[in-house]
């Protein structure tokens, strides 16, 4: 087994025991720093109630949540929008968004969140989860990050949403109610972890690329 299939090995161990918030935040964030990232975020909207599972410094999310960044977030518009994992900040970034998004980035900055990598988890009717490794690395290159972890990360992410949807009792900071998968969201995943491709699993359960995404 190579170092990198030991350490996914690892995670999907940790992950089929844990049964709360705490035990979740514990299992990601080995991996984070298995993969030598710093942080972990798990957020998943449902209408405008948050729920975050995170290794983020709590003086950071509770000011997340206070200034109401999840509507702002580009990173989180961006998950809203793609269905493929993407890089964000970064040595050489270009500045994004409006002045309020790039000022919503420099105050992230100053708690050690610089750049990353975000799976982004879509659901039906308006709902998605995005599940992200950050790291405080100013040299950092997330074209690199993401061809050095594409794959491994995004089904690391996959497995996470999908248990953490699937035990409701999870409790989490705002009250949202945990969601269970549907037949076809669990064959989804299933397929996802077997290395098939979404057009693959398209034509497998007979629907289009978009609706075969897993529902936060």
């Amino acid at each position: 087994m190579s170092p990198v299939e030991s350490i996914f090995q690892e995670f999907i161990d940790a992950i089929q025991t844990a049964t709360n918030a705490d035990e979740f935040e514990r299992v990601a964030a080995r991996l984070t720093q298995r993969l030598g990232f710093q942080r972990f975020a798990y957020l998943r909207l449902t209408g405008d109630t948050p729920m975050l599972i995170s290794s983020y410094p709590k003086s950071w999310t509770s000011r997340y949540f206070q200034l109401g960044y999840q509507k702002l977030d580009p990173v989180v518009r961006r998950a809203r929008v793609e269905h493929a994992l993407f890089g964000w900040g970064g040595e050489g970034s270009a500045p994004v968004g409006n002045r309020e998004q790039r000022r919503f980035f420099d105050d992230a900055v100053t708690f050690g969140i610089r750049s990353g990598i975000t799976v982004p988890i879509r659901g039906g009717f308006g709902r998605m989860a995005a599940f992200t490794l950050a790291t405080d690395d100013r040299d950092v290159h997330t074209e690199r990050l993401v061809a050095d972890w594409k794959d491994l990360v995004q089904l690391a992410g996959l497995y996470f949403h999908s248990h953490v949807a699937s035990r409701p009792e999870v409790p989490s900071t705002d009250k949202i109610a945990g969601s269970v998968l549907t037949r076809r969201e669990r064959q989804c995943l299933a397929w996802a972890a077997q290395g098939r491709t979404v057009a693959d699993i398209a034509v497998l359960v007979q629907i289009a690329d978009a609706h075969c995404s897993l529902s936060p």
